[in-house]
């Protein structure tokens, strides 16, 4: 990817929406074709991006949309909190089934088998993709920036022990990135209303990733069945 190519592709992200398209693992949604179609139809919609996780989801959707796709690849490793992408080879298989950015897990924790992020940082570059850097905190962000990454997420603020789980999206990291650094922030995390994308926006972020409010389909059913009569008969009972 040249240098003119990559700023556009960036560019194009510029005060859109991604959508983040995924499945927890035991869902019948979770399937390339339908995570596929799922990326299409925000593509029609106006997404200016999209955010797959896995190498066969992320080729089912590169064979159907032209944005953005930010591939992530989840594992779960013994001896290790980190699951975004976590090793050389969760990057190459990303970079391979076609993803544009690939998003990592760009937090202090110990990595699987003893890997740096500078290392995954490094297969990332070496074959001409963008880097995005999940962080929870601020000093995450700015070390991740000084290791040369291409746009910083909050994503995983909330999610680890060194931060605070907020009910709605961290808009105060979202704004301390903004303004600490001069990289493309994403607001990614606990984003559910329209009202939020706006806040978000207004705190400085570059874009918005909004996943579970748009297609975590089992969990809002979940939500809904709950209400319901016989949804509060199960909770009693159980």
């Amino acid at each position: 990817m040249t240098n003119a190519h990559a700023q556009q592709l960036i560019a194009h992200l510029r005060g859109r929406l991604i959508v983040s398209c995924q499945a927890p693992a035991d869902s019948p949604l979770h399937d390339p074709y339908v995570i596929a179609r799922l990326a299409l139809a925000a593509e029609r919609q106006g997404a200016g991006g999209v955010r797959v996780d896995s190498p066969s989801h992320i080729e089912a959707t590169r064979a159907l949309v032209t944005v953005p796709i930010i591939g992530i690849h989840k594992q779960v490793h013994d001896g290790s909190a980190v699951y975004i992408t976590p090793t050389c080879n969760a990057a190459a298989g990303v970079i391979e089934a076609g993803a544009d950015i690939i998003a990592v897990d760009a937090t202090t924790r110990h990595r699987p088998h003893g890997e740096r992020l500078a290392d995954i940082i490094g297969i990332i570059r070496a074959h001409g993709r963008l880097v995005m850097a999940d962080v929870a905190t601020e000093a995450q962000g700015l070390a991740a920036a000084d290791l040369g990454v291409d746009l910083i997420a909050t994503t995983l603020s909330g999610y680890t022990e060194d931060s605070v789980r907020h009910p709605g999206p961290d808009l105060t990291l979202v704004e301390r990135l903004a303004t600490g650094t001069r990289l493309p922030v994403i607001a990614e995390g606990r984003i559910r209303t329209a009202n939020d994308v706006r806040q978000a926006f207004r705190a400085g972020a570059y874009a918005v990733v909004v996943g579970g409010a748009i297609t975590g389909i089992d969990t809002m059913v979940k939500h809904f069945v709950d209400a319901t009569p016989s949804g509060l008969a199960e909770t009693r009972d159980a």
